[in-house]
């Protein structure tokens, strides 16, 4: 287990706890009733009971009568920060995040070119924080499902990457959002660096290689979760 799956089983340990009102008072649970509410057994109840105990979320005391559990002001702030993340969630005008998922496909080699641009390059360090590895990852949308969430990206806020011009011709306006690339590492997905795709294709700029550090060839699926928050 990761330790962000541990968290996330730590604080829904402690949701339960707050049900039973041990956020307000010190309450007596048994680690057979906590172990029937996380539909678990009395083992695995008791050694998360120990863990939280460990971290300092709970006080725990153990009496005659049976256990003793009052959820500590630290882990009440751990309550305290799932309930923002879902008051965010529920209550924002727009999704905080969306999924798409492409094929990986091989393009028409243009994007280490316009991304080397030390005009465009300056720009996506200030503005995405990202040093952008020459080139880009083209990807296909091939579901109907991941064309209307495409669609619907457009009517969020971009974050604009001013255009220019060059000795020869002008470079126009990029638009980005920031994402994060098979669960793994961050970029944006970048739209108009030029007009040679539809919009059934995405283009991915990161600080890394994505092929070769995701080991990627033609055909590969991947998931890219788009950020969609300022």
């Amino acid at each position: 287990m990761t330790v962000d799956e541990h968290a996330r089983r730590d604080v829904f340990t402690l949701l339960k706890l707050a049900e039973m009102g041990a956020h307000r008072r010190t309450a007596k649970i048994s680690t057979e009733y906590l172990a029937e509410k996380l539909n678990l057994s009395q083992q695995t109840a008791s050694r998360y009971l120990i863990e939280l105990d460990g971290r300092g979320w709970i006080r725990r005391t153990m009496t005659p009568e049976g256990c003793l559990i009052r959820i500590s002001d630290t882990g009440v702030k751990e309550l305290q920060k799932l309930y923002s993340s879902l008051r965010f969630v529920m209550e924002a005008e727009y999704l905080p995040s969306m999924t798409l998922e492409g094929v990986v496909f091989t393009g028409l080699g243009e994007g280490a070119y316009y991304t080397s641009k030390e005009e465009y390059r300056k720009q996506f360090i200030e503005k995405l924080g990202i040093n952008p590895y020459p080139g880009t990852l083209n990807l296909k949308l091939t579901t109907e499902y991941d064309m209307k969430t495409r669609s619907e990206l457009e009517a969020y806020s971009a974050i604009e990457i001013e255009g220019f011009k060059g000795e020869d011709r002008s470079f126009g306006i990029v638009k980005c959002y920031s994402a994060i690339i098979d669960n793994k590492i961050r970029g944006a997905i970048i739209t108009a660096l030029r007009g040679h795709y539809d919009s059934s294709v995405i283009e991915i700029i990161a600080p890394v290689s994505l092929r070769k550090h995701l080991q990627l060839k033609d055909g590969h699926k991947v998931k890219v979760e788009v950020i969609t928050t300022p």
